[in-house]
């Protein structure tokens, strides 16, 4: 309201806080995400920029002197939560044809040199080496080049044990495949590495905050076209760990390229991962657009996914799996299909992950109806979200405490 009227220095109080029963910290950290989220802006590639709509200055009042110091420390920490929701909504927001595989692991690489994080890249070769053939299978129709971007965050080395892994899909443009989409809104498939861009910004925040914990982020980033090399359906893939998949439909890619990084995770010891994907349009069915879908196989895991959500304002609603839905996903000639019918359409995609995930403790986010907001309403501005941003560094950030 206030930068549409060309103002340019704001001041506010710390509203809620202290007569109003509210933690002023907590405040001072909700008004600070507020207003960075809700000044958002992506005009990257307008030749024009429009005058007279930023905001140069936001105070925050507090008479209270004794405050100052815990506020400036929530403020700080306000700050770092909204700026890295603001990177996944600029790398969601940008088009196909610049934010490529290659271009996602260049940003990477970017933030672990301005964080310290040790970044390491998986190209094709090596995927071949480790017998990736799901994710190789969804890549090979493109001239894009997969990669499998790995960032850690050794913030308890002492204490190996205490870790987590954020594993993210990146199709950085879905066009479906051979099982090509309609033409309709296609574009908004530039955004279908929603989940690996929040795994990229919350990483960043990770480490910036230095949380006491050992965090591994892990991106699978592709393309899906439909080039002469493309895969089809009917065709069987391996995955890493040796278990075939019949390809039924291109356009369920998605649950392909996690599957090989759930796997590679799962090589690297970790002892709990969430993955965060723009899995299903089914998703939008069963919850619109107001809730994230969480399905996984740990309560306690998915109970402390669901509160971190909470308490940032991202809405999360676990979802049930059951052994009653893997016959929609077996195939009578390999180990799995990769749909499972119209029936249930997000509970399959999600178990299919999990086949990959075993016993390990694992909760999967389907992000798939929440990641854009078609007008701007509240913090959201049109375009990509950043949902899960904040959901990851609070996980890490209890796991830690």
């Amino acid at each position: 309201y206030l930068a549409n009227r060309s103002i340019k220095n704001v001041a506010s109080v710390v509203h809620g806080g202290g007569i109003g029963g509210l933690n002023p910290s907590d405040c001072a950290k909700a008004i600070t995400e507020g207003a960075i989220l809700g000044l958002y802006k992506f005009d990257n590639y307008k030749s024009k920029k429009p005058q007279g709509s930023n905001i140069d200055k936001f105070s925050i009042v507090e008479v209270d002197k004794t405050k100052i110091t815990d506020i400036k420390k929530s403020v700080n920490e306000g700050m770092v939560f909204a700026e890295a929701t603001n990177l996944c909504r600029d790398l969601a927001n940008e088009p196909g044809n610049i934010m490529t595989p290659t271009e996602l692991s260049e940003v990477a690489l970017n933030v672990g040199n301005s964080t310290g994080m040790e970044i390491g890249v998986i190209d094709k070769t090596k995927m071949e080496e480790l017998g990736m053939g799901a994710l190789l299978g969804v890549a090979q129709g493109s001239v894009q080049s997969p990669k499998l971007i790995v960032m850690k965050h050794k913030g308890d080395q002492a204490n190996q044990e205490n870790n987590i892994g954020l594993i993210g899909k990146g199709i950085t443009f879905d066009s479906g495949g051979i099982s090509i989409k309609p033409s309709l809104k296609m574009g908004d498939m530039k955004g279908d590495m929603a989940g690996a861009a929040a795994v990229i910004a919350a990483m960043k925040a990770i480490s910036t905050l230095d949380l006491k914990i050992n965090v591994i982020g892990i991106i699978a980033a592709a393309e899906n076209m439909p080039g002469g090399n493309a895969q089809r359906p009917g065709d069987i893939v391996r995955t890493m760990d040796g278990t075939t998949i019949e390809i039924e439909n291109t356009d369920a890619e998605g649950r392909l390229v996690l599957a090989d990084a759930v796997t590679y995770a799962k090589s690297l010891g970790l002892n709990k991962i969430v993955d965060v994907a723009t899995l299903t349009g089914a998703i939008a069915i069963a919850l619109g657009n107001i809730y994230v879908g969480a399905f996984g196989n740990n309560d306690e895991l998915m109970n402390m996914v669901v509160s971190a959500g909470g308490s940032v304002g991202e809405n999360i609603w676990p979802m049930p799996i059951s052994d009653k839905y893997t016959d929609q996903y077996s195939s009578t000639v390999a180990d799995f299909k990769n749909t499972g019918g119209r029936l249930a359409g997000s509970i399959t995609g999600a178990q299919f992950i999990g086949e990959f995930s075993k016993d390990l403790p694992w909760v999967h986010l389907d992000i798939a109806a929440t990641s854009r907001s078609e007008s701007n309403s509240g913090w959201n501005v049109k375009g990509a979200t950043g949902i899960t941003v904040r959901t990851l560094i609070q996980l890490a950030k209890g796991l830690s405490e």
